[in-house]
């Protein structure tokens, strides 16, 4: 993901961007929101709130790193980086003079992976040379570049929260502005994609091979989970990793980029949610001058391949000079699986805080572990998934302990019912959760967004509660049973070397 530099926070903006909504209000906003579509095929979703003198937008790209092809795994992320590098207008000195010296250096860098390429068989000496020429135009292209310019845009506009992440299945980009500053919201992230620059491209390559090498090269926990999906996965891209694989890294080529931009960076690929202090008709006005600048182009078509049912445990074991971990998932159903909102009753039982059955069972009562959860929807959930539990042994305890106890805790699911006391407990934390995550501007511009895209309607946010009111003990029982058997997961561990 990234982390975006800026900026202190005043704290007067943080507070007046955290409107507060009754508590049973959430069924009238519903009524409130309002949608509409560009002829380009982009989505806006509107939501006026006009407590404060703010307004938060999110934009919504469906795209991630399922979507990328073999050999360039990793560019999602890395296009995420590119978009806050700014346009012909934004981010450069002086366009005219920069656009040569970057076609320059990407001669000079195609010209370095050519003879890279040859292996053992490089001329050593032309090696030299070429990188040497390749850092030059890179230096040239560096003078023309205004730093950071995009950012400093929107912190000087009184501009807070700016910051993107990319996921398996999902690029978004976020921010909020005092109201009176819309259409410079709009200026701003139409241009991005109408007249995007990949200024950097290099450069912000090598940063995502380094948080490559810190999160999972030189991390055993980053390690695990890598091979852990890997082996969880046979079939699906989620078996690849977010960042990507580094000789991937090392040879996407701008080109790639460019290519990855046109077909995924698409109106009729892209949902945009406004809400905060702002009217409809006004937002839909800026919407068709600055977005419905962008052509038209089809919906890219969606992943083809399925995973396999899975029919045997599978397991991977890493030995490191590290604590022990463990991981353990199951495979069960995507977001749309009518059992979703049973598997996330499942994980407010299990999971839901210290009062949480695997908190007690292994922190609190046994103390073989310093932590232990589970999950539902790992690595994303767009997709059938997995329902991942994990532990960290504590000191002078193992991971065959942890998975026994787990295995426990599973077994109790199966066998007794969920007590009414423990339903009614999950169903008033969702309700609070639910109000929580629709108090604030973002957090409903967020969950807009997502359920547009990813349940296929936004109107679904507002049936969450509903779904999960309807959820039985019986309903519990007859998941676990389904789900959590020994043939349909995979178990991943640390085992510390001597």
């Amino acid at each position: 993901m990234k982390r975006i530099r800026f900026v202190l926070v005043p704290l007067l903006v943080l507070i007046l961007s955290l409107p507060v909504m009754p508590q049973d209000g959430f069924k009238d906003i519903e009524k409130q929101v309002v949608e509409f579509k560009l002829k380009n095929g982009l989505k806006f979703l509107v939501l006026p709130r006009h407590d404060a003198p703010v307004v938060s937008f999110h934009t919504y790209v469906d795209v991630g790193s399922v979507n990328e092809d073999r050999g360039i795994t990793g560019l999602a992320h890395i296009f995420e980086h590119l978009a806050f590098k700014g346009t012909s207008d934004i981010g450069t000195k002086d366009i005219k003079k920069e656009k040569p010296a970057l076609d320059a250096l990407d001669k000079a860098w195609k010209a370095l992976r050519a003879e890279e390429q040859k292996g053992n068989g490089a001329d050593t000496v032309k090696l030299a040379a070429l990188r040497k020429d390749f850092d030059g135009k890179q230096d040239e292209a560096s003078k023309w570049i205004e730093n950071n310019e995009f950012g400093k845009a929107i912190e000087e506009n009184g501009g807070v929260g700016l910051n993107a992440s990319t996921s398996s299945e999902i690029t978004q980009y976020f921010y909020s502005l005092p109201s009176n500053k819309l259409e410079l919201w709009f200026t701003l992230e139409s241009g991005r994609f109408y007249d995007p620059v990949f200024r950097d491209f290099y450069k912000e390559k090598n940063v995502v091979m380094e948080e490559r090498r810190m999160r999972t090269e030189s991390n055993p926990l980053g390690k695990l989970l890598e091979e852990f999906i890997a082996t969880s996965f046979k079939a699906h891209p989620y078996r690849d990793p977010v960042v990507g694989h580094m000789s991937d890294l090392k040879a996407i080529s701008k080109d790639d980029a460019t290519a990855f931009f046109k077909k995924y960076y698409v109106p009729s690929n892209m949902v945009i949610a406004v809400v905060g202090d702002v009217e409809a008709k006004e937002v839909q006005r800026l919407a068709e001058i600055y977005f419905g600048r962008i052509p038209q182009s089809p919906k890219p078509e969606p992943v083809r391949t399925t995973e396999p049912p899975q029919n045997s445990e599978r397991n991977v074991i890493l030995r490191e000079q590290s604590q022990r971990w463990l991981l353990v998932g199951y495979k069960k159903g995507s977001a749309s699986d009518p059992d979703d909102a049973v598997y996330d009753v499942a994980t407010d039982v299990l999971s839901s805080g210290r009062t949480s059955r695997l908190y007690k069972s292994l922190v609190r009562d046994s103390k073989i572990a310093i932590n232990a959860a589970g999950i539902s929807g790992f690595p994303g959930s767009k997709y059938p998934n997995l329902f991942l539990f994990y532990a960290m042994p504590s000191q002078g305890h193992t991971n065959e302990e942890c998975l026994a106890a787990i295995d426990a805790e599973i077994k109790k699911l199966k066998t007794d019912l969920v007590s009414d006391e423990d339903l009614k407990a999950v169903k008033t934390r969702a309700r609070a959760n639910l109000i929580r995550s629709l108090s604030s501007n973002s957090g409903m511009a967020m969950q807009l967004t997502y359920n547009e895209v990813l349940m296929g309607n936004w109107h679904e946010m507002f049936k969450a509660l509903d779904k999960i009111n309807a959820v039985t003990a019986n309903d519990v029982q007859r998941v676990a049973n389904k789900i959590f058997v020994e043939t349909n997961r995979t178990i991943g561990t640390i085992e510390p070397v001597k």
